[in-house]
């Protein structure tokens, strides 16, 4: 059997970027969590997919939803992701966004922005798996922010664009 703990821990050795699901409640108010479940499933059609344990707070509104947003962070957005990864509350007091397709909130400031509507849920065990259809997307070049081995990490850059290509991670300061 394999244990839990330690099945995090050597998962934790595979580095992932940071990202921040949005989309609005039955309600119409915004609902936003961190993740770092992100992957793209396929060019054409264009479709990306995430996870979200089943326990969230904020399933409810993710599974009602026609589409999400997500917002891949920029290395300097580590308070945001903080902020993204609380259990409840108003998370996006203080927060300046726009309005993306369908009303979703966008957040300013990331590395790439993909407006997706909502193609598939597949269970996933103590999560649920959302495939998405890109229908829209934004790209800056900022550096990312990372998460390796339980922390936020962001790549060195080469260049001072941070167009250049990864050399290595470092620890970013907690």
């Amino acid at each position: 059997m394999i244990d839990s703990r330690e099945l995090r821990d050597a998962l934790g050795h595979f580095a992932t970027g940071v990202t921040i699901i949005t989309t609005t409640d039955a309600e119409g108010q915004p609902v936003g969590v961190t993740v770092n479940s992100f992957a793209s499933v396929s060019l054409d059609p264009p479709l990306v997919l995430w996870s979200l344990a089943k326990r969230s707070f904020s399933l409810p509104a993710f599974t009602q939803a026609g589409g999400f947003a997500i917002h891949v962070l920029a290395s300097n957005q580590q308070a945001l992701s903080d902020c993204f990864a609380r259990g409840a509350g108003d998370k996006f007091n203080g927060v300046d966004t726009a309005q993306g397709i369908d009303g979703i909130p966008l957040l300013p400031g990331c590395a790439a922005v993909f407006e997706c509507s909502t193609e598939h849920q597949y269970d996933g065990g103590d999560h649920l798996i959302f495939v998405g259809r890109v229908r829209k997307l934004h790209v800056d070049d900022r550096a990312p922010l990372l998460f390796y081995r339980g922390r936020y990490a962001a790549p060195e850059e080469e260049s001072r664009s941070f167009s250049g290509l990864m050399r290595a991670v470092r620890t970013a300061a907690a």
